[in-house]
C-alpha cells in the first residue's frame, strides 16, 4: 500500500471514529432481531404478503426462506431508468429458483438534470436525493426483508439509494444498474454543434437533431457525467457484481448479471453462511477507493458533496482535502467525454473498469482488504469481466493491458500526474475545481468580476456582445440555501466560445457546474455560499479576483480595509421559491448544510448515537 493513502485512511478513520462506531453498534443491533418477519404480529405479516401468490406467501409465512426488497426509479421518461421496468419480473423469477421471494418493496422519484437543466425544474434536483433516501427508507420499513436490491443508475438517485442503504445498514445490499445506451453522434460533435449554436451558426432545428442522435435510445448518456461515475462508484465500493456498469440494456448480459444479482443477494442474508451487510461493506476504506477511482477515471465534480452525504449515512466522515489530497496522489488513467473523445462504451471496450482497478490495486492506491458483496475476494475480484456461458454469467480475468491506449492508460504512462480535482481556498471562501479537461495555460486567471445573480442574466450578455474581453464571471446565490444549488452547465457554451476568442474566462459560483464540467476554468460550491453572507456577496463589479487553480487560491486583491469594511448583498430570492413544486421545499432549503458538509436536508446519526 502508497504509504500516503494509508496515511490519509487512517486520518478519515479517526475523525469518523465517534460516528463510525454508534453506527456500527446500530446496525449490529438490527442484525440480532432477524429475519425481520419473526417480530412481526400476526396482522403484521397477513398484510406483509396479502397479495402474494400462494408460493410466496407460504414460504413468507416462516423465517427459513430469505425475502428480498426490490426498491426501484423506474419511469419510462428517462432513458436511463426506462430499461428497469422488466427487472421485478426478472428478479423474482431468480429468487424463486434459489428458493427465496422478492418483492417490490417502493419506488422512488428519479428526475433527469438533462431534461433540466437550465430550468427552474433544476432547483429541486439536489434536493431530490435526499427524498430518494426517505422514500427508500419508506420502502424499507415495513421490517419484511433480509435483503434488498436497489435499481438505480443516474445523478441524484444512486447517492440517495446508498444514504437509504446505509441507514438499513444491517442488510445485505446489491445495486443493479441499467447500462448505457450504445453509442450515436460522437461527444465531441454534439459539443461542437452546442458551440455553434451558442455563437448563432445554427439554427435550433439543427441543435435539436443533434442532442437527438446523441441521446438515442436506453440507458444512461454516454459521457462521462454524474450518472456514469455513480456506475464506476458503486462498484469499486463493492455494490455492484463485477463489471457490472457498463453492459448495454436489452443484451443477454445484461439479462443475466440482473438474475444473477438476485440470486447473489440471497446469499449473503443472515439466513446463509457469508452474511454481509451493507453497513460494513460501506466502510472508510471502501469510501478511499471510492475517491480514488473518482479521480483516476475524471469522475463528476457532484460527487465532491454526494459521498460527504453518503459517507455521513454510514457514520463516515469525509472532507474536501480528502478529496484534493487524494488527487495529488492518484494519477488521471482514463480519457472518456468530456475529458477526451471516447465514451463510456469505447471505455469499456478498451478496458474499462476491470483493468483501471488492476492498475491501481498493483500500484497500492486501492484498498483490496475491503468487504464486497460480491464475495470473499476482496476488491481484486472487481478485476474480473463477465461473460455469457450457456444462457448463465461466468467471470475471468479482465485485461492485463490497455486495448485503446488513448481511452485507458497505465499507472507508468499516465495521462495526468494526478486527478485534476483540487481544492481552491481564499478570502473569496473555499471551492472546488476541476483541470483536467482544462488546458494549463488556462488554469490562472486574473481579471475583473463581472456579477450575475441567475444564469439567465450571463447568457442575456452573451447575445447581447457584452462579454467580449477577459473576466471571471461570478454566478452567486445559486447554493443549496438559496435556491437549491442548480448545476449551471449551460454556461459552458458561451463561455467556451469566449475562451476560443483568445478572452481570459472562468467560472466562479456557489452553484454547481455538473458532471461535465469542460475546458473553461470553474470554481464551483463556493462555501460559505453567498445566501448566507459568504465573501461573493460581497464582491462588486470590477473586483479584481485570482483564481489559480495550480497553487489553489481563489481570492479578490481588493484592499483588506476596503474588503472588511464591505456589507454582503441581500437580494430578493422569492422568485426562486415558488413554481414547479418549489414551495414544497422551503424547509429543505431552510436546514440544508453546505456543499463542503454533503448539502444535506436529512439528519445522521451524532456521535452520542441519536
Amino acid at each position: 500500500m502508497h504509504p500516503r493513502l494509508i496515511e490519509i485512511t487512517e486520518r478519515i478513520i479517526s475523525r469518523s471514529a465517534p460516528t463510525r462506531r454508534p453506527y456500527l453498534a446500530m446496525i449490529t443491533a438490527a442484525a440480532r432481531r432477524s429475519p425481520k418477519r419473526s417480530a412481526l404480529s400476526c396482522s403484521n405479516l397477513a398484510h406483509g404478503f396479502a397479495a402474494c401468490n400462494s408460493e410466496d406467501k407460504a414460504s413468507l409465512k416462516g423465517d427459513a426462506k430469505a425475502n428480498i426488497a426490490i426498491v426501484s426509479a423506474y419511469n419510462d421518461m428517462l432513458s436511463a431508468h426506462q430499461p428497469l421496468e422488466t427487472y421485478p419480473a426478472l428478479i423474482k423469477d431468480a429468487c424463486r429458483e434459489v428458493g427465496a421471494v422478492a418483492q417490490f418493496a417502493g419506488g422512488v422519484p428519479a428526475m433527469c438534470d438533462g431534461v433540466t437543466q437550465g430550468q427552474p425544474g433544476m432547483e429541486l434536483s439536489l434536493f431530490s436525493r435526499d427524498v430518494i433516501a426517505m422514500a427508500s427508507a419508506i420502502a424499507l420499513s415495513h421490517d419484511m426483508f433480509d435483503g434488498a436490491l436497489f435499481l438505480g443508475v443516474c445523478d441524484k438517485i444512486v447517492p440517495g439509494m446508498v444514504m437509504a442503504a446505509a441507514s438499513f445498514g444491517h442488510l445485505p445490499v446489491i445495486f443493479i444498474p441499467a447500462g448505457p445506451m450504445t453509442s450515436g453522434l460522437p461527444n465531441a460533435e454534439k459539443a461542437k454543434v452546442r458551440q455553434l449554436y451558442a455563437e448563432g451558426k445554427c439554427d435550433r432545428a439543427a441543435l435539436l437533431e443533434s442532442e437527438s442522435q446523441s441521446y438515442h435510445g436506453p440507458g444512461t448518456c454516454t459521457f462521462y457525467g454524474t450518472a456514469n461515475s455513480n456506475q464506476m462508484l458503486v462498484e469499486i465500493m463493492g455494490l455492484h457484481l463485477p463489471g457490472a456498469s457498463f453492459v448495454n440494456p436489452g443484451t443477454p448480459l445484461r439479462h443475466a448479471l440482473t438474475k444473477s444479482a438476485a440470486k447473489r443477494v440471497t446469499e449473503i442474508t443472515t439466513l446463509g453462511n457469508n452474511y454481509t451487510p451493507v453497513g460494513e461493506v460501506l466502510s472508510e476504506k471502501a469510501f478511499v477507493n471510492a475517491m480514488v477511482g473518482l479521480h483516476a477515471t475524471g469522475g463528476s465534480t457532484n460527487h465532491t458533496i454526494h459521498l460527504i452525504a453518503m459517507a455521513q449515512a454510514a457514520g463516515i466522515q469525509l472532507a474536501w482535502e480528502d478529496f484534493s489530497d487524494l488527487s495529488d496522489l492518484v494519477p488521471l488513467l482514463a480519457r472518456v467525454y468530456p475529458n477526451g473523445l471516447a465514451d463510456v462504451n469505447h471505455f469499456q471496450a478498451a478496458g474499462g473498469l476491470p483493468f483501471i482497478i488492476r492498475q491501481l490495486l498493483d500500484a497500492g492506491l486501492l484498498h483490496d482488504d475491503v468487504k464486497t458483496s460480491a464475495g470473499s475476494g476482496g476488491l481484486r475480484t472487481y478485476t474480473q469481466e463477465p461473460k455469457m456461458k450457456d444462457d448463465d454469467v461466468v467471470w475471468s480475468d479482465g485485461p492485463a493491458e490497455s486495448l485503446d491506449k488513448t481511452i485507458v492508460t497505465t499507472m507508468a504512462a499516465p495521462f495526468s500526474e494526478n486527478g485534476g480535482l483540487k481544492l481552491l481556498s481564499g478570502n473569496l471562501g473555499r471551492a472546488v475545481i476541476k483541470v483536467s479537461a482544462v488546458k494549463p495555460e488556462h488554469r490562472v486567471i486574473e481579471a475583473p468580476v463581472v456579477l450575475f445573480e441567475d444564469q439567465s442574466e450571463l447568457q442575456d450578455a452573451f447575445k447581447a456582445g457584452k462579454l467580449e474581453k477577459d473576466f471571471v464571471a461570478v454566478v452567486r446565490f445559486q447554493g443549496p440555501k438559496a435556491n437549491g444549488m442548480p448545476e449551471l452547465h449551460k454556461l459552458t457554451p458561451p463561455l467556451g466560445v469566449l475562451q476560443d476568442k483568445g478572452f481570459k474566462v472562468a467560472l466562479v459560483t456557489d452553484g454547481r457546474m455538473s458532471g461535465a464540467s469542460g475546458k473553461v476554468p470553474a470554481a464551483i460550491h463556493v462555501t460559505p455560499e453567498a445566501a448566507e453572507g459568504g465573501a461573493l456577496a460581497k464582491l462588486r463589479d470590477g473586483d479584481p479576483v485570482r483564481l489559480d487553480a495550480s497553487t489553489g487560491v481563489l481570492n479578490v486583491l481588493v484592499e483588506s480595509d476596503i474588503w472588511d469594511s464591505r456589507q454582503p448583498v441581500a437580494p430578493d430570492l422569492t422568485s426562486y421559491q415558488s413554481g414547479l413544486g418549489r414551495e414544497l421545499f422551503s424547509n429543505f432549503r431552510n436546514q440544508v448544510t453546505s456543499a463542503e458538509q454533503g448539502a444535506s436536508a436529512v439528519g445522521f446519526l451524532s456521535a452520542s448515537g441519536a
